[in-house]
Parts: C-alpha cells; sequence; structure tokens
C-alpha cells in the first residue's frame, strides 16, 4: 500500500507562516499534523525536520549585527520552538510524537541519536528532530540530509509551497515547464536551487532521493507516500 517505509520530513519554516508575516498559522501547523498522522498510522516510520526562518534565521540577524555563530544559534531554538508546536498539534490530533534536539536541552526534548529515535519508531512515534546539526554554518537542509543518511530513509521528502522544481521560476517565468524526475547531476548543472549544495551532495553520495512537493495542499503527503505521481523526484 505505500512505496516508502521510512521517510525524512523536511518540512519549511516559512511554509508554516501560511499568509501571515510571521510566526505559526495555526491552520498550516494542524494541517501537517493531521497528514502526519494519518501515514503514521498505516506504519510508516516518520522522521521530521522543521527550518525556524518564520521566526529567525542566523544570515539574517548577521545583516543585522549579529555574529555569525550567536545568529546560527538564534536559528537552531527557532527550530525546537516549530518543533514543539508540531508535537503538541500531532498530539492534539490523537497522534505519537517526541522531539529529539542535536543539543541537551532536556526537559524540552530527548538529545538527538539514531538509537532513541529508531526506538521511538518501534513505539510508534514520530520522531522531530529540531536543533539543525547542532552546528553554525549548516542550514536545516543539511540537517535533514544527515538525519535522513543517519535514520536509513528511503526518501527526503521536501515538504514546500510549491509542487516541484522548474526549468525556472514559475511565478515570474510563465513558460517554465516542470520535471517530474531528474537526476541529482542534470540538477546540478543546470544550477536548480533544490536543496543547499552541502545537503544536495550528502543526499546524492547516500543515494538518497529527494522528493520536492507541496506539502500545504491536504493529503499531498499521503501521495507521496504512495508513490503516486507527484512534486519532482530527484535521484542518482
Amino acid at each position: 500500500m505505500v512505496k516508502y517505509k521510512r521517510i525524512l520530513l523536511k518540512l519549511s519554516g516559512e511554509a508554516l507562516m501560511g499568509n501571515d508575516k510571521h510566526g505559526i498559522n495555526i491552520q498550516v501547523l494542524n494541517s501537517y499534523a493531521q497528514q502526519v498522522k494519518e501515514v503514521a498510522e498505516l506504519g510508516v516510520d516518520v522522521g521530521i525536520v522543521i527550518g525556524g526562518g518564520n521566526i529567525f534565521r542566523g544570515l539574517t540577524g548577521v545583516s543585522k549585527g549579529f555574529d555569525r555563530v550567536k545568529g546560527d544559534q538564534m536559528g537552531m531554538l527557532a527550530t525546537v520552538i516549530n518543533s514543539l508546536a508540531l508535537q503538541s498539534a500531532i498530539e492534539g490530533v490523537g497522534g505519537k510524537a517526541k522531539v529529539f534536539t542535536a543539543t541537551k536541552m532536556e526537559p524540552v526534548g530527548e538529545l538527538y541519536t539514531k538509537a532513541k529515535v529508531l526506538e521511538g519508531f518501534k513505539q510508534g512515534y514520530v520522531a522531530i528532530i529540531a536543533g539543525g546539526t547542532g552546528n553554525p554554518f549548516f542550514t536545516t537542509d543539511t540537517a535533514s540530509a544527515l538525519r535522513g543518511v543517519e535514520i536509513e530513509a528511503e526518501v527526503l521528502l521536501k515538504g514546500t509551497r510549491v509542487d516541484g522544481i522548474y526549468t525556472a521560476d514559475p511565478e515570474k517565468d510563465k513558460s517554465a515547464s516542470k520535471f517530474d524526475e531528474i537526476s541529482f547531476s542534470e540538477a546540478y548543472e543546470r544550477k536548480l536551487k533544490v536543496m543547499d549544495l552541502t545537503a544536495f551532495t550528502m543526499c546524492s553520495e547516500n543515494n538518497l532521493p529527494v522528493l520536492v512537493f507541496d506539502m500545504n495542499t491536504p493529503g499531498n503527503l499521503m501521495k507521496a507516500i504512495k508513490g503516486e505521481r507527484i512534486g519532482t523526484l530527484v535521484k542518482n
């Protein structure tokens, strides 16, 4: 019934804003929670990494005078806030979720290890992995690639506000066409912005395919899990 038994879902912090200018839009949050719960109920192991751009971005802090390391640490904390919100929302719709953090932050969340996440999967928990990689100068894209490889996910699902990868920005270029499937090498040669280069390389070298899809349309996560034609698949 499902194509993927274990996934790493990367969610955009900006997408959590919905139509708001900042913060967390409750309707979007609850939609995500419901979709995740439905997938987990099918027996799929779900790991999630969520960005923090709706609250604070490290690079934005640098432009305002913050030290880069401090700015990135603030961005990591923003991902923890989003992760706690998502955990609460999943529990609110009747699901089970645990937050794991890249650095010690008990009792906010458990310190991340692969073993703890896999044990959580056995117990039916969704694993929300917060705090990026725990290091400055790395994005949550890189964190999602790293955690995806670590937990042996079969695919990295990049949930965004767009329905895939295009030859150009479809909002600016009406003639832009969408890829159903593309190789890592072609995406790189075409300079298509799928993820940052560090994350992109990690996925390619570890043979972790990436599916870019529109997470803000309810039901799309289930379609992706079942292997329906949706979004754009990037693979070797």
